[in-house]
């Protein structure tokens, strides 16, 4: 009798379906004042789970490659709703284990295509405030570079790195290069570097429209740092600048 009543397998949908209901319960309860500590915990972990099995569908669990139809299946549900803007909004409130598999998840989702279309690019063109929210990550110690690492793969989309140049946000990677941790001014360092090299067409347009104040603020604050890593890395990456425009 007890072989009667296995429960089907999950499908791919059914664990991004699954996975947005439990962000949505930790959006709403996590560390909310009456909230019940042990079901956090269940739901907590629960969270966790999935985000790890999102995580072996797309990259594979080391036994089996990833299977294209599940990745296609996953990336449908996943876009299907706001999954993309829960899953980031809720990186804060999750364990350390757990912000590095959200952002191993979005990574790829990044690359995922359905029909040749790139869901992902197709959704942050239309949310593109989830944008502000990954660079302004660079001011919260705790999610700085994880929301780093996502910003760097969303900007593989044109659209995209191009809403990011020609925000007020450019001017804070200023800023952001020169914070004290320097592992935060490294990966802040990295997404500048991608902005400016990654889509040459797009960075030679904005060179032209912002050379004055991009200049000014470039050679007075990063080529004359004290920091000697951060002199040596700007030096090249101006070259490229100036080779762009």
């Amino acid at each position: 009798m007890k072989g009667l009543f296995k429960s089907k397998p999950r499908t791919p949908a059914d664990v991004v379906r699954q996975t947005r209901e439990l962000l949505i319960y930790v959006d709403l309860h996590a560390g909310s004042r009456g909230a019940d500590p042990k079901r956090e915990e269940e739901k907590m972990a629960e969270l966790s789970k999935n985000i790890r099995d999102l995580k072996c569908i797309l990259y594979g669990n080391g036994e089996h490659e990833p299977v294209t139809e599940a990745c296609v299946q996953l990336t449908q549900e996943f876009f299907r709703e706001n999954t993309l803007r829960l899953l980031i909004m809720c990186v804060p409130k999750v364990n350390l284990e757990t912000r590095k598999d959200s952002t191993q998840v979005v990574a790829n989702l990044q690359r995922q295509q359905v029909n040749s279309r790139i869901l992902a690019s197709e959704y942050l063109e239309a949310n593109k405030d989830l944008l502000d929210t990954l660079i302004s990550g660079y001011e919260d110690t705790e999610v700085a570079l994880h929301y780093g690492a996502m910003l760097r793969e969303c900007i593989r989309h044109q659209s995209i790195a191009r809403y990011v140049l020609e925000s007020d946000h450019m001017k804070k990677f200023f800023d952001y290069i020169q914070i004290p941790n320097f592992d935060i001014a490294s990966d802040a360092s990295a997404t500048f570097k991608e902005l400016l090299t990654r889509h040459k067409a797009t960075v030679a347009e904005f060179l032209s429209k912002n050379y004055d104040w991009f200049f000014a603020e470039f050679n007075s604050r990063l080529l004359s740092s004290s920091n000697y890593i951060t002199k040596r890395n700007t030096s090249v990456l101006g070259l490229n600048c100036c080779t762009a425009r």
